[in-house]
């Protein structure tokens, strides 16, 4: 069987065998149960990253291997479909990592950031939960073609950002300032909207009877969606309080 994926990170079409016994494929509370763990695995990494890569030397190690790493296991996940509990959670190991040491330096600088983060990250996550299981919002066609190029933009703007960064500059867009504010906000717009296309990806796997390994796939969507989130309503809220 061959699906294709609404999730904007996830966009290869997703191939995997019919199972024909409904009870033992892939379930709503198995894609939960494993974002869940991926969740919790993803925060006491950040914890453990918090609390012993303090020194100036071994954060600036953490940061640049954790995204490096990041990105190539990010890349290999997507577009080979990964479904192994172990790699995925090495994503979720790495994440955690970069989260936990970058997540201190602004809390020193912005005491409290974090948790309001937080709280907005699961707030919008389950607003949008919400608006979905009313069927307020649908994941159609066209949406799905505007958010994932939307997104594919910001990522792009974020790796020009960063490439621009080795030489001491870097774009407007990611700069404390009017510019800086109204780009974070339309990124978690953008971010908030992704949701909707992970929500019907789960819905449409758990309906076409996916095998319970591609679980694991799903969650690893659900938890670059979040991770995604968090870091724009965490760049938002840091311009605010300059």
């Amino acid at each position: 069987m061959v699906m294709q994926s609404s999730n904007p990170v996830l966009t290869r079409p997703i191939e995997a065998p019919v199972v024909l016994d409904q009870r033992r494929g892939l379930t709503l509370d198995g894609v939960c149960g494993r974002t869940l763990v991926l969740i919790a695995v993803t925060v006491a990494c950040a914890a453990a990253a918090w609390n012993l890569l303090q020194a100036p030397a071994w954060t600036g190690i953490a940061v640049i291997g954790s995204t490096l790493a990041t990105l190539v296991l990010a890349l290999v996940i997507t577009f080979k479909q990964i479904t192994n509990p172990l790699v995925i959670s090495g994503y979720a190991v790495l994440q955690g990592i970069f989260l936990g040491v970058v997540s201190r330096e602004l809390e020193q600088q912005f005491p409290g950031i974090v948790v309001q983060a937080v709280i907005g990250t699961f707030g919008v996550f389950f607003a949008m939960a919400a608006l979905y299981r009313a069927r307020i919002l649908r994941a159609s066609k066209r949406f799905t073609q505007v958010i994932t190029g939307a997104l594919l933009g910001i990522l792009l703007l974020s790796l020009v950002d960063l490439a621009l960064r080795f030489f001491g500059r870097a774009l407007p867009i990611y700069q404390a300032g009017t510019l800086g504010v109204i780009f974070a906000v339309i990124c978690i717009i953008v971010g908030a909207l992704t949701f909707v296309i992970d929500f019907d990806q789960v819905e449409r796997a758990v309906a076409a009877g996916l095998p319970p390994r591609y679980g694991w796939y799903l969650a690893f969507g659900m938890l670059v969606g979040l991770i995604f989130l968090y870091w724009q309503i965490l760049r938002l809220l840091s311009y605010l309080r300059r």
